[in-house]
């Protein structure tokens, strides 16, 4: 019975073992966290490269307002000015 018992340990530490070694999980080796040797078996990530001007929609009407707009049409001027609040205006003198 002792012998039983002894070569059952013996072969569940071995599984164990070999379990532990097969997994792939990180280590730790003489202090340093190791990564499995499974990381190259991972496909590589891809972040596509973002646009110039992240609003393609807004870029697009900005540039047709710019090739729409009239070179030299007519001027359109100021508002007439608001006096500020508490002063009544005064009526222009006719010459």
């Amino acid at each position: 019975m002792s012998k039983t018992r002894c070569r059952l340990n013996w072969c569940l530490a071995g599984a164990a073992l070999s379990l532990l070694t097969v997994s792939g999980c990180q280590t730790w080796v003489a202090g340093m966290t190791l990564p499995s040797g499974h990381y190259l078996e991972h496909p590589p990530q891809f972040f596509p490269q973002s646009p110039d001007f992240p609003l393609p929609r807004e870029l697009a009407r900005q540039e047709e307002t710019a090739v729409a707009a009239p070179i030299g049409g007519p001027v359109i001027g100021l508002p007439p000015q608001v006096p500020p609040a508490g002063v009544v205006p005064v009526a222009p003198v006719p010459p």
